[in-house]
């Protein structure tokens, strides 16, 4: 075991939420006091750094069709649609009206309502029916975790070579081990971050950013 884990206190994690490029932005702090104003479903919003990193992302490798399953009230949809290269897409998918109405609102303050395509119903549902011929170059995936496995297959032969594919909650706070697991979104996640360490059709890492982040490269 490696000796370079630091152990996370209250006021370490508030110092990462507040060293990062998006920590000031106006409209993402508006929308995470929304958010966490509707109770305890507010935990289902990503951290702001998680946000921040997928932004990074998406910019860095210069996406342009990125596709979203889970997209609730919007936040990690602004993220991913204000980097996306010019005509870049982002297509969300997610089941609840009352939540992405929420979205919508603030994708239209954040700019970013006109690149994003949002397809509301059961997202394997959703999936499938998109045409075959249509790809992408990034995914993200923060929805329903006992179906993870199942999205991964079928975005896996949607995504171009060389893209990247992230799944959040994938530590699920620290219930994905020892096994044996028993709840089962825990043990679905286990089960799913061990295949991707040995899945030949991806290079994935699992990083400790907030609730896990499991980060994978199509081959």
């Amino acid at each position: 075991m490696s000796g370079k884990h630091v152990p996370l206190s209250a006021a370490l994690v508030d110092y990462i939420e507040r060293c990062h490029s998006q920590s000031e932005d106006p409209l993402l702090l508006e929308l995470r006091e929304e958010t966490q104003s509707l109770g305890d479903i507010c935990i289902m919003q990503i951290t702001p750094e998680q946000g921040t990193f997928l932004s990074l992302l998406v910019g860095a490798l210069g996406v342009k069709r990125p596709i979203e399953i889970g997209t609730f009230t919007g936040y990690s949809a602004i993220c991913l649609a204000k980097p996306l290269s010019d005509g870049g897409k982002l297509l969300c998918l997610d089941s609840s009206e009352e939540w992405t109405s929420l979205a919508r609102k603030y994708w239209e303050k954040a700019g970013v309502l006109e690149r994003i395509d949002l397809r509301l119903g059961d997202a394997e549902e959703s999936l499938q029916a998109v045409p075959e011929e249509e790809v992408f170059d990034f995914a993200f995936i923060d929805a329903d975790k006992t179906r993870y496995d199942a999205y991964f297959e079928l975005l896996l032969p949607r995504l171009v070579k060389g893209s990247v594919m992230v799944f959040d909650n994938m530590l699920w706070g620290g219930r994905v081990f020892p096994e044996p697991v028993v709840e089962p979104d825990a043990r679905a996640i286990n089960a799913l971050n061990r295949k991707l360490a040995c899945d030949r059709r991806v290079e994935s890492v699992l990083l400790p950013v907030a609730d896990g982040l499991n980060i994978c490269r199509k081959l």
